[in-house]
């Protein structure tokens, strides 16, 4: 079943055509864009449950998509298809390393779309992708020494080095698994992860089990503090305190021009942002104060970044 997608991405300028998807354990984004860079047949569609073959059962789902979208605009000839998935991702060698929530270990999902889909492939990592796209069209596009952080139901990031994303194989970039306390136990099975205290989902999961009300939301949380609510506003401190750590250590080892925040919990406002300039300002020394910036693509993000791939391939 599809439904209609409430997201309108902007151009991304004139060039080849080109199919893109980002890949989702919930759900599948997908269009064709055109030769203007205006994105034709944008919507969600679920993901399927893939199976006991995973990757082959994906590509068949983007073949299945890729034939619709042509169907519907078939005065659009894609030159090219780019697409994203969550996880471990070696890019470079077309290689889905890992991913916990569709299944797959070491799958050759480039080798498996080129042959499926007969066009040249772009295959990256989601929020790499996006930071791709924040960088080319979005928050980050003054910069070029940028961490693109995703803070949502867990937390996601991406660093990009002159202008390039540094991918280390895959592993780069796992900053809400990077531990800033002895505790809680997370998610991935480490201790202390940042998403583990600093996510929405935890923050909204950490009200609910510490006052037996379920919050609508790490908003309603930060809502409630700003209220008076002590619980909600020491556990909204406690995300505050383990992000501004996050980034403390980010820029003491990467100097960034710029962090660039995006997810729900970026929707926050001044209530993310200027705390979080102004703790971390108060921990650092000498250290060069990274611009804090809010993502501009948000959710459109690693489509588009798919899109920008999919027309460097051909």
């Amino acid at each position: 079943m599809m439904s209609a997608a409430a997201i309108d991405p902007p151009s991304i300028g004139e060039g080849a055509p080109v199919l893109a998807f980002d890949v989702g354990g919930t759900d599948i984004k997908s269009a064709i864009f055109d030769a203007n860079g205006i994105a034709l047949g944008l919507r969600r569609t679920p993901t399927p449950a893939l199976g006991d073959d995973p990757a082959a059962a994906l590509i068949e789902e983007l073949a299945r998509l890729s034939d619709e979208l042509r169907a519907q605009h078939p005065e659009v000839a894609p030159a090219a298809l780019g697409f994203v998935v969550p996880g471990i991702v070696d890019a470079d060698a077309g290689i889905g390393v890992f991913a916990s929530n569709l299944g797959w270990r070491d799958a050759p999902l480039r080798a498996l779309a080129a042959e499926r889909l007969q066009l040249p492939i772009a295959f990256d990592h989601d929020v790499r992708s996006a930071s791709w796209a924040e960088h080319q069209l979005g928050g980050a596009r003054a910069h070029d020494d940028v961490v693109v952080l995703i803070i949502g139901t867990g937390i996601a990031g991406a660093i990009l080095v002159g202008g390039e994303p540094y991918t280390a194989g895959g592993y780069a970039g796992e900053i809400g698994h990077s531990p800033i306390a002895d505790g809680p136990v997370c998610a991935c099975g480490a201790r202390g992860c940042l998403e583990a205290v600093a996510s929405a989902g935890a923050i909204a999961r950490r009200y609910a089990a510490e006052t037996g009300t379920t919050p609508d939301g790490a908003r309603d949380v930060i809502a409630r503090a700003a209220a008076g609510d002590t619980v909600a506003a020491r556990i909204w401190d406690d995300a505050l305190d383990a992000l501004t750590m996050s980034l403390a250590q980010l820029t003491a080892m990467f100097a960034p021009e710029a962090i660039v925040i995006g997810g729900g919990l970026s929707r926050a406002g001044g209530a993310l942002f200027d705390e979080l300039r102004r703790r971390l300002a108060a921990r650092l020394s000498f250290h060069r104060l990274p611009e804090l910036l809010p993502a501009e693509l948000q959710g459109d993000a690693g489509l588009i970044g798919a899109a920008l791939r999919a027309r460097e391939s051909t």
